[in-house]
């Protein structure tokens, strides 16, 4: 004879689960924490290298995917994209990137870069020649430090990624997207209450691996449940009343449905 789980027991959490739970808790001593260590970063870049510094623009390219690798970057304002050409000539958004964010990590390996780095916003990009970097780090560990800190902290994110876009349903997929976002902004001691977003909903949905509409429908989802509102002039402004919310709607995305015994 079957009979119902008793609402009592606790139902096994899916791995995705513990893994948000884990890794997204809202901590504003933790973000404080990053964005002291992002200006710490940039203060030592800038007092041991002299990087070349230029603004960017919306559209600008900052690099393209075959060209000849010499050069780091980081960001010290705005926003960019990485984005790969697959096989067939469609645009693949692979990867975000804020402030403090290093870009180029891709060409060490092989000598060249291996995709292209779009501005999404005017910014400020700071650029470093990797032989020198490797020179000073010789005479400053800490820029060696520093160095593999970058590399560690984008090998996470692109799990994290990975993770999302694997496991999620699609409603959990962007609620975890705008929460990332706001991480972000808060690790770069920016606002994350309210985000501009600097991509279309097409843009978001290559980048999440779903169609547009989708990307709509869940957006306008987690509008209707209170966990993000539209500003009134346009809806690529959401303000974020409670980043906890966004977890939690995650969560209750993955929660079990209780099953027959």
């Amino acid at each position: 004879m079957h009979t119902i789980a008793s609402p009592s027991s606790t139902p096994t959490r899916p791995p995705i689960a513990s893994f948000l739970a884990s890794s997204t808790r809202v901590d504003r001593n933790a973000d404080e924490r990053a964005s002291r260590g992002v200006a710490d970063t940039l203060k030592l870049l800038e007092e041991r290298l002299a990087p070349r510094r230029h603004v960017v623009h919306a559209g600008e390219v900052i690099y393209r995917a075959g060209e000849r690798f010499a050069t780091l970057h980081v960001l010290n304002s705005g926003f960019v994209k990485l984005v790969n050409l697959s096989a067939d000539g469609r645009e693949q958004v692979v990867s975000l990137k804020f402030r403090g964010d290093w870009l180029g990590f891709d060409g060490i390996s092989g000598g060249a870069y291996t995709c292209d780095a779009v501005a999404m916003d005017t910014g400020d990009v700071w650029s470093i020649r990797y032989d020198e970097l490797l020179a000073a780090c010789r005479d400053f560990p800490a820029l060696l430090t520093t160095l593999h800190e970058a590399m560690s902290r984008q090998i996470g994110q692109d799990r994290e990624s990975l993770m999302s876009l694997c496991t999620l349903p699609a409603d959990a997929r962007v609620a975890e997207f705008l929460r990332s976002w706001a991480d972000s902004l808060a690790k770069s001691g920016l606002r994350s209450d309210q985000i501009t977003l600097r991509m279309t909903r097409a843009e978001i949905g290559n980048y999440l691996g779903m169609t547009l509409e989708t990307v709509s429908r869940a957006l306008s989802k987690l509008a209707r449940d209170k966990v993000i509102c539209f500003a009134e002039k346009g809806r690529r402004d959401i303000r974020i009343p409670d980043a906890g919310a966004l977890i939690g709607f995650v969560q209750r995305c993955l929660a079990p449905v209780p099953t027959l015994q």
